[in-house]
């Protein structure tokens, strides 16, 4: 069990929740505990990472090996499959109501073939470069092809580590849920570049963004050795030494505010930028073309991410279940918040607005859902509503770019407030579970030794590596594609609608 699957729980603290003690096991406070030993800040890794490093290696000699449970093998499955209805189809109806309906099937088409796309690449070299010892920045060859997932000497599969000790899953499940995380993450950028792109320019950029810009940003805060692998304090430093730069860091990131959602709405930002504005962009009305199917969109995203979320405790327990409800809590507020605002702006609140409002309350939770208590996932949820509902007005406008379904102000606003609440509500003086302090003997954080301030600054850094790292790797990729095969399509091709012209098919017949 020597492959150390990277520990997902980007937040020390946000994991730290399931990571502490048996149920405790989550990434982020995984992460919290080993950099209280290290005398570093304490990472969060991310919840998936902590799960596939450390196996049972560490575990002692004597000891027999541990076997997965049913239940928590079973929850890892479900939740799998709940990303995978999130991104399709959830994500899919959501962004393909936004466009007008001569650019429907195109956006269907770019979020479930992109989706494809990413699983087979994180087959190939993906998981093993996200979540297999290499440096600080970039895990190793171990599983390409995913060869040693299938133990030929013990003649069966290889399990991954979780954030309690001594407990396990099938890596093969561990590596499932993470394809997920992947897949959905540049579908995400397909909002910002919508009803004007190539579609084979779509996927040559998502084949360079991934590998380059994901695969790194994912190693650098979810990787670490796992929990059994800090046996005593004299291996911490060399432990601690393995896992990724961020992680490292003690960021905390329970299920993706930076890996998943500041990394996919920088990549969007910068592709409204340099694919440039739709035809007709603030001269013509873009009205969607069915917001009952983004309403629809939107719910399957909410019930979705309960397995995004709440999965990324990586296993059946406590942790999971504080994700579960403050998932449910945030997003819940965050609608609220959201027509509340919109209400006092514009005089009315919209069903689009509600929708957005609930991605947005998603978006924020998902850095701290098993890092902060139920009150602190009601304040995200409300905070996130007012401060999206202006990343999609007034930010859009000082921007000045054609975000076409404002991926950067919804995903790129909310990771960011999100990201950085973590440190604020982890603290268990604001009601939060604080982080692993010790990986060795798996003990908190004293309250009285959790510096709301120090955390901050640290959630700080990892966002803004997040941003500069998905900023530069998308401006090079966006200009190789277009180099080699180009952005766009002709004006003649974005006016008769991507379904025609790009795949010769139209939604809906009259």
């Amino acid at each position: 069990m020597k492959k150390l699957l990277a520990s997902l729980a980007l937040a020390a603290a946000v994991f730290a929740p399931g990571a502490w003690a048996q149920d405790a096991a989550s990434a982020p406070a995984a992460a919290a505990s080993v950099a209280a030993v290290a005398a570093a800040p304490d990472a969060a890794s991310a919840p998936a990472a902590a799960a596939a490093s450390a196996p049972a290696e560490a575990a002692s000699a004597a000891a027999p090996a541990p076997v997965p449970n049913k239940g928590d093998t079973t929850w890892m499955m479900l939740s799998t499959l709940l990303v995978i209805m999130m991104t399709v189809p959830g994500l899919a109806l959501f962004y393909g109501g936004l466009v007008r309906s001569k650019n429907m099937l195109s956006v269907l088409m770019q979020v479930m073939v992109t989706f494809s796309l990413i699983v087979v690449l994180w087959v190939l070299y993906g998981y093993s470069f996200a979540f297999t010892e290499g440096n600080a920045f970039i895990g190793g060859t171990d599983r390409l092809f995913m060869k040693g997932i299938w133990d030929n000497v013990a003649g069966t599969f290889s399990n991954a580590a979780t954030f309690s000790k001594g407990v396990v899953i099938p890596e093969i499940v561990f590596a499932a849920f993470q394809a997920t995380f992947a897949g959905i993450t540049a579908c995400l950028i397909v909002g910002a570049f919508a009803e004007r792109i190539k579609f084979s320019a779509v996927l040559a950029f998502m084949t360079i963004w991934f590998t380059f810009s994901y695969l790194p940003i994912a190693h650098m805060v979810w990787f670490w050795m796992g929990p059994d692998a800090y046996t005593a304090a004299g291996v911490v430093d060399e432990m601690n030494g393995k896992a990724g730069l961020i992680w490292q860091w003690g960021a905390l990131d329970f299920a993706g505010g930076t890996v998943v959602h500041i990394n996919a709405a920088v990549a969007g930002l910068v592709g409204a930028y340099m694919v440039g504005k739709r035809v007709g962009y603030g001269r013509e009305a873009f009205t969607p073309h069915s917001l009952t199917l983004t309403m629809v969109g939107a719910s399957l995203l909410w019930v979705g991410w309960f397995g995004f979320n709440a999965g990324s405790a990586l296993e059946a327990n406590g942790f999971a279940a504080l994700a579960f409800i403050n998932t449910f809590v945030a997003t819940a507020a965050a609608v609220l918040a959201w027509s509340v605002g919109e209400a006092l702006h514009k005089g009315k609140a919209s069903m689009l607005g509600a929708a957005s409002g609930a991605v947005a309350g998603l978006v924020a939770i998902t850095p701290a859902a098993g890092n902060v208590g139920v009150g602190g996932a009601l304040v995200i949820g409300v905070v996130a509503g007012f401060a999206c509902l202006w990343g999609v007005s007034g930010l859009k406008k000082l921007l000045g770019a054609d975000d076409s379904l404002d991926v950067f102000g919804v995903h790129g606003v909310g990771g960011i407030i999100g990201a950085l609440l973590t440190g604020v509500f982890n603290s268990p003086a604001l009601g939060g579970p604080s982080a692993v302090g010790d990986w060795v003997t798996a003990s908190m954080i004293a309250p009285d030794a959790y510096s709301i301030a120090s955390q901050v600054w640290t959630q700080a850094k990892a966002v803004g590596v997040t941003i500069v790292w998905s900023a530069v790797v998308s401006v090079i990729a966006y200009k190789v594609v277009d180099m080699t095969i180009g952005l766009r399509v002709s004006e003649e091709e974005e006016r008769e609608g991507l379904d025609i012209s790009s795949h010769g098919e139209t939604a809906y017949h009259k």
